[in-house]
């Protein structure tokens, strides 16, 4: 894969790019470095002060933003919310061993007939995945199934109702060969963050 220049952000080619608290930008056949994490991974009073700071941010820059300023929004959010993750706040209910394999099932689940994935992990309270979505399909879509999936069997497993994952994830084109490798390895360290739950966490290349 890290050969293919085809799966990489091309700031040439046609993009669909919609927001909700974040900013969402979609190319066919491209590779995505996804974070999708537990509604409860977060104490509520950090991300409300976190929505907050980004709003006030985002009025202070106007779009398209240079590549200075996507490196200081990282910088000042998304690894912020990296490393509050980190910390496994909330319930961290994929440490249970039957829950961190029914979202192992549900990466699988169509692996090679809608997507690729690449490296992924289930960390505690978040799942980090690098995956491709074949032509026509939708990264939305996907995660859409993954989620919809897991916290419907998580949940009965548990007993419990309501929910589970938070609404939005964080998604971001991968820019280069390089920034794969990255990515990787980003992927592959995650683990020895968990403190007492890394002997729960899930890698691909486990």
């Amino acid at each position: 894969m890290a050969g293919d220049e085809t799966l990489f952000y091309d700031p040439q080619a046609k993009k669909d790019i919609y927001r909700r608290h974040l900013p969402h930008w979609n190319q066919a056949g491209r590779v995505y470095f996804v974070t999708f994490r537990l509604a409860d991974s977060i104490p509520a009073e950090r991300a409300a002060e976190l929505r907050r700071e980004r709003e006030m941010w985002r009025q202070a820059h106007r779009e398209p933003y240079t590549a200075a300023q996507w490196h200081e929004y990282h910088m000042l959010f998304s690894a912020r919310v990296e490393q509050w993750l980190d910390e496994c706040s909330g319930s961290c209910v994929l440490a249970d061993p039957v829950c961190g394999e029914i979202g192992v099932n549900a990466l699988r689940s169509f692996d090679g007939q809608r997507y690729c994935l690449d490296e992924w992990v289930i960390m505690p309270n978040h799942i980090h995945v690098l995956v491709t979505p074949d032509e026509g399909l939708a990264l939305r879509g996907i995660l859409q199934g993954w989620k919809s999936f897991t916290a419907h069997a998580i949940n009965r497993h548990l007993d419990r109702h309501g929910q589970l994952w938070q609404a939005e994830s964080f998604d971001h084109i991968v820019r280069s060969p390089v920034h794969l490798d990255c990515f990787r390895q980003y992927i592959h360290d995650n683990p020895a963050k968990a403190g007492r739950y890394q002997q729960f966490c899930r890698l691909r290349s486990s």
